[in-house]
């Protein structure tokens, strides 16, 4: 091998020198009978046996974002272990909580979600498969649930369900594009009740939503029951609780609600638990393991999906709401290579020199720290080092935000990080963050109505002019209101590579409306989702999906994985 080739994440991964979890556990102050082993490298924690010392106080979040992305991604799980490992290197008690991967991006284009370089999590190749089983448990019990609606329905029908009407969609975590819409029930009576039906992806599912909110077992089963998965013919809502079955679907879950233990390349402890998208749900992973993490270290460094556009609004409105988890810090992730893409450079020309497209495309930094600065912080920069970065490049960017008053720093933590001097910097700059005072407050109060709480979104985050609602949008409005659900939180299902609802647009753009076509109300996960443009709920798969460069060796090692 030549002494010059830049290793794949996988490769430095395997050469990296993992150590047993029960080292990790002991280290992070968890009793070994709260420990569930899955294997020498991954165990799950059971919260209801963890003994903790008295009058700890609940550690500080720094949540890391980000500015709208690139299709391949800017770094943002790698940023986030490699601030953890770096605030860790000097001498903080640090834990991390991250989201689970989905298989559909990597499978597809996007990659893994387990950070990259020498800023990963380890077991790699285990957390981006299959893991602990979490997503297909929750696969599961989604799919449970239709299976027992629909035999329902098959049965005789007595909740009187309009199968017209579902709101409620079967899931698989693949990207899919041909399931998105189907036909069940044909092949004569013995075969059930003809019925449109369709696929979302797993990560999209309300059960999903609810893994990641609740915040012990009896709440899961509590919000499990409150989900409605469609409409009487008295046009009623129908809830899991109607049917008599959030007990099953609990039990479906009952072991994967536990977060998942694991470590980073320089043995920082990692929970790795739940996955929702940013783009099409709430985009941050489970409360418990983010709970966790506070109980046992003093600083929690978590991340929430895509832009600050979309996850980091959702954690600040929709999961800090549930529980005393807001930011004490926020940290915004910026490329060289983004900045160039949102000043109008193509994909194919992003790692050229070219100082005049990071001035042009700045904008959209600017409006992700100021919308950040909305919620009452101020966030720090991480300009996240790639190889094609010039230092004239990074040298504009340092400059740029010093004029703007925005603190920030370059952190090399891919080629430098897994406990190396990578992210120092910015460790130093997020650690007086944390410390620094902060008026941290939500962007709206529950009370406004929706149609209201998306206007507040579309215009103060997004920078639109307004929000035009469907017909179909419009009817559901007025649903929502009459059945009592107005005083939930809105998750936007967007597109994540624009501030509009055209993945084309971008940069800040002005002038522009958002248009929601759909409202679902997710009341078991407890917020509304507005499906905005053309964003789909079941991703499709590229013309060429990384899945085409992935195998297995003799051994049974994967190789191609990123």
């Amino acid at each position: 091998m030549s002494e010059n080739k830049v290793l794949s994440d996988l490769e430095i991964a395997r050469r990296a020198g993992i150590k047993p979890i029960t080292e990790i556990a002991e280290r992070a102050g968890i009793n070994a009978d709260a420990l569930e082993l899955y294997g020498p490298y991954k165990a799950k924690i059971n919260p209801a046996h963890l003994r903790l010392p008295g009058g700890k106080p609940a550690g500080k979040v720094v949540l890391v974002s980000a500015m709208s992305p690139t299709p391949a991604g800017e770094g943002k799980s790698t940023t986030t272990v490699g601030l953890a490992d770096s605030l860790a290197r000097a001498g903080h008690k640090v834990m991390i909580a991250l989201r689970e991967p989905s298989l559909g991006p990597i499978l597809g284009m996007k990659g893994g979600a387990t950070g990259g370089g020498y800023s990963q999590v380890l077991p790699m190749d285990d957390i981006n498969l299959h893991f602990t089983g979490d997503f297909h448990a929750i696969t599961s019990a989604n799919n449970a649930l239709m299976a027992l609606v629909d035999n329902h329905i098959y049965q005789g029908n007595q909740l009187g369900i309009d199968p017209r009407r579902m709101t409620f969609k079967r899931v698989l975590d693949m990207n899919d594009r041909s399931l998105r819409e189907i036909v069940i029930g044909l092949g004569g009576p013995a075969q059930g009740v003809p019925r449109q039906d369709g696929f979302d992806i797993t990560v999209a599912s309300e059960i999903m939503a609810v893994f990641c909110l609740s915040s012990d077992l009896d709440d899961l089963r509590t919000r499990l029951g409150r989900i409605t998965f469609g409409y009487t013919y008295e046009r009623k809502p129908v809830t899991v609780a109607d049917l008599g079955v959030e007990g099953a679907l609990t039990l479906l879950l009952k072991d994967a609600i536990k977060p998942n233990l694991v470590q980073t390349i320089a043995g920082t402890p990692a929970l790795v638990h739940g996955g929702p998208f940013a783009n099409i749900a709430h985009g941050c992973n489970s409360l418990i393991a983010t709970r966790t993490a506070q109980q046992l270290a003093d600083v929690v460094v978590t991340e929430a999906g895509f832009g600050a556009d979309l996850g980091a609004e959702k954690y600040m409105d929709i999961k800090s709401r549930i529980a005393d988890v807001a930011p004490s810090a926020v940290v915004i992730v910026a490329t060289i290579r983004a900045l160039k893409m949102q000043g109008g450079v193509p994909k194919e020309e992003l790692g050229v020199p070219n100082v005049e497209a990071v001035a042009a495309g700045v904008g959209n930094l600017k409006r992700h720290v100021g919308n950040v600065a909305k919620f009452g912080i101020s966030p720090v920069v991480a300009i996240n080092k790639f190889g094609t970065d010039t230092p004239e490049e990074l040298d504009w960017l340092l400059a740029w935000c010093a004029a703007e008053g925005v603190q920030a720093a370059v952190a090399d933590v891919w080629g430098r990080g897994g406990g190396g001097d990578g992210g120092d910097e910015l460790a130093a700059k997020v650690a007086a963050a944390v410390d620094a005072p902060s008026n941290f407050h939500h962007l709206y109060p529950l009370e406004m109505p929706v149609e209201d709480k998306i206007r507040t979104i579309v215009q103060e985050i997004y920078g639109a002019d307004g929000v035009e609602f469907s017909v179909p949008a419009l009817r559901r409005l007025a649903e929502i209101e009459k059945n009592g659900w107005g005083g939930l939180p809105v998750c936007m299902a967007k597109t994540q590579y624009s501030f509009t609802d055209d993945a084309s647009q971008l940069g800040a753009p002005k002038g522009f409306r958002v248009h929601v076509r759909e409202l679902i109300p997710k009341t078991g996960a407890g917020f509304i989702v507005a499906l905005t443009g053309a964003v789909m709920t079941m991703p499709g798969l590229p013309k060429e999906p990384a899945a085409i460069r992935m195998n297995v060796d003799e051994d049974g090692n994967p190789t191609g994985l990123f």
